[in-house]
């Protein structure tokens, strides 16, 4: 189980440095990335406009997929990586998909409420703790229309055993360095099952499991209409 980290890097650092090569790592080496793109694409509405939030957007290979299988979307992207973001920006500059894109901490961020038809997260969240998790999922919530969905394609812990492990080897990494504040890159995957009840603890109560690929999983939780 154990990583050799030597030194942890800011969570904007870290990107901002690997953003050139990001697209073809996460193709190359995340499990399952040739096909949860585009499946996570297929369980967006495809036959209407829909306001799309993207929680660490990153260069947008979410984005790309959601494009082909629905061109009517308005985008709104948050991630702490303007290198990130330039690369996205690029690629739709010709097009009006992007609304807007924020660099931002999405914990801090306000999304209103009842803004968004969906919200979607990309290997993003397995970096946080729980409570953490929880506090944005009830801002993911509240933001969303009646009907509205969260996806959130990321990389999950196969057991409990395994969770454990890696957060408390980011606690005593962060005490030898003596971090005791903000963002690190660090993966600290949950279980599925972890994380179903923190977006049930945010008050969704249909959470399905999609699709899962060694590591990767997919969720879909939805806001039921009153």
């Amino acid at each position: 189980m154990s990583k050799n980290i030597k030194n942890l890097e800011s969570m904007d650092a870290f990107f901002n440095e690997r953003a050139d090569g990001y697209e073809e790592h996460m193709i190359k080496n995340v499990d399952g990335a040739d096909k949860y793109y585009a499946i996570l694409a297929g369980l967006l509405p495809a036959d209407r406009h829909i306001d799309l939030l993207d929680l660490g957007c990153g260069t947008g290979l979410e984005i790309d997929e959601i494009f082909l299988v629905n061109p009517d979307i308005s985008v709104t992207g948050i991630d702490l990586s303007e290198a990130m973001m330039k690369i996205l920006w690029k690629k739709y500059a010709d097009k009006k998909i992007i609304k807007s894109l924020i660099k931002s901490d999405y914990f801090e961020l306000e999304f209103g409420c009842s803004n968004y038809d969906a919200v979607v997260s990309v290997m993003s969240l397995h970096h946080f703790r729980s409570k953490k998790k929880i506090s944005l999922y009830k801002k993911i919530f509240n933001c969303l229309r009646n009907g509205g969905i969260y996806i959130e394609a990321d990389y999950m812990a196969p057991t409990q055993e395994y969770e454990d492990y890696y957060f408390a080897e980011n606690n005593r990494i962060r005490v030898t360095q003596g971090i005791t504040e903000g963002f690190y890159h660090y993966d600290t995957p949950c279980t599925v099952s972890n994380q179903i009840g923190m977006l049930e603890s945010a008050g969704f109560q249909i959470i399905d499991n999609m699709w899962n690929c060694g590591n990767t999983t997919i969720l879909k939780a939805v806001k039921e209409r009153d």
